[in-house]
């Protein structure tokens, strides 16, 4: 193991059933070495490890006992309270309200679910995301009690094996995006117009850094160990999508790519690598605006293209938003949600030689170096990849036009658009149903009450 993940192999090793497993340690970072360093590190540091790892006793794991789900830890003052919880490393850092039994409670009114109903287990600490751990969690990010539904969305989608939980600390650093579909957007209160992504707004906000809190209480992704982020993110707000806009213009809304109808209520999760906007995007027709939108999907996107081709192929999936505005003129042009995908993937392209910088000159992401014509020639990439031998011939960035997500949200009278680049399989968009309570208009007007 690299010297720089040890403290993330011994961690992950003990969430898996494996504590105390031996690691050989490799000096330094093998991308960067000369080959003839590499090698001598390898033999007068690594070999000795792995001998000695393999003729010495393993030590006998430590058990770390945990509280148990409702067990009071601790009774102090607000101030107190947060001290121990950061000297735990239960907070991030940031002042969290004290989830006492009482406020634990109060969530789970919003629920018809058993407290100690499980989605899962999350790796790596390989915890149950439980209904009661959610509500915990909830509490301390500064939810309010009827934003607890969609919290319990949200932990099911991170326990979904096609989200990909499990990669949530890789190098990259890539953070969740949070988007809520559906009358509950307005029914909460989530902000969908000026400032969408920006915080200041309640419901976007303590939903947003639900998501970190949980992956470091329940999953167990903590700084300098399992979370190996090398810059890394902070927690993004949640973001909703404007549902009047879209039924204003007859386009369905981002939660109908997962086969939810419009009006469901649903939460979608997925990992994006990093955003840049689209400004002042001019036209009165659509013709006139994708070039630039392709544009900045291009650009946005870099090494991300090896979720396109290569180790984890056709799970790229790029985020492009909307401002209502924008969204309009080109619906009122007679083009739906799926016309633009197609326009946006004939000119969302790069030069095929650039492909395959990304994939494996300037990274050692696809060994080999391949071409994209020896992708096609493995069936590993549409023949649209390599029609030719020109290394300047354009290709696209995604492997189907429906590849490329869209949604529709902002300051309603802004020609602004915005573009992510997707984490591909290592969060993978993933959308469930928000599950509301019976009784559910009583009880959210009683909580908004208070």
């Amino acid at each position: 193991m690299c010297e720089g993940f040890l403290g993330q192999a011994a961690t992950t090793a003990g969430g898996l059933g494996m504590p105390n497993l031996a690691v050989a340690r490799v000096p330094g970072h093998v991308d960067t070495q000369p080959s003839a360093d590499l090698e001598r590190n390898v033999i007068e540091v690594t070999l000795p490890l792995v001998v000695d790892n393999l003729m010495a006793a393993v030590a006998d794991a430590v058990e770390v006992a945990e509280p148990g789900p409702t067990d009071v830890v601790f009774s102090g003052s607000f101030e107190e309270v947060n001290r121990l919880y950061y000297e735990n490393r239960w907070s991030d850092g940031l002042p969290i309200i004290p989830p006492t039994l009482e406020a634990v409670q109060e969530f789970l009114a919003f629920t018809d679910l058993d407290p100690q109903h499980s989605f899962g287990a999350l790796l790596p600490d390989n915890r149950a995301a439980t209904v009661w751990s959610v509500a915990v969690n909830g509490v301390m990010a500064g939810c309010r009690p009827e934003y607890f539904p969609v919290l319990l969305a949200i932990a099911e989608a991170l326990a979904d094996p096609v989200y990909g939980v499990e990669h949530s600390g890789n190098t990259p650093g890539a953070e969740t995006l949070i988007t809520v579909n559906g009358p509950i957007a307005r029914q909460l209160g989530f902000n969908f117009e000026q400032g969408a992504l920006r915080d200041g707004f309640q419901a976007n906000t303590t939903v947003g850094r639900f998501l970190r809190l949980y992956l470091r209480n329940v999953a167990g992704f903590l700084p300098w160990e399992t979370d190996k982020g090398t810059y890394g993110n902070t927690w993004r707000v949640a973001m909703a999508e404007n549902e009047a806009a879209l039924a204003k213009m007859g386009w369905e809304p981002q939660s109908a790519d997962f086969g939810f109808a419009p009006g469901d209520n649903v939460v979608t999760i997925s990992r994006y690598t990093g955003g840049g906007v689209v400004t002042s995007v001019f036209g009165q027709h659509p013709e006139q605006m994708v070039d630039y939108l392709a544009d900045g999907l291009a650009k946005i996107g870099g090494w991300e293209y090896v979720f396109t081709l290569g180790v984890a192929g056709a799970t790229y999936r790029p985020l492009l938003l909307l401002t209502p505005v924008l969204a309009e003129t080109i619906a009122a042009a007679g083009w739906s949600r799926d016309d633009l995908k197609r326009a946006l993937y004939e000119r969302a392209r790069i030069p095929a030689a650039q492909f395959e910088r990304y994939l494996g000159e300037w990274t050692n992401l696809v060994p080999g170096r391949r071409t994209l014509t020896d992708f096609v020639n493995m069936r590993k990439a549409p023949r649209s990849y390599g029609e030719s031998s020109d290394p300047q011939r354009l290709v696209p960035i995604v492997i189907e036009p429906e590849h490329i997500q869209i949604a529709v949200t902002g300051d309603p009278l802004r020609t602004n658009a915005y573009v992510f680049a997707h984490n591909g399989m290592l969060g993978f968009p993933t959308a469930k149903a928000v599950r509301l309570p019976g009784d559910w208009e009583t009880k959210l007007a009683a909580s908004q009450q208070r």
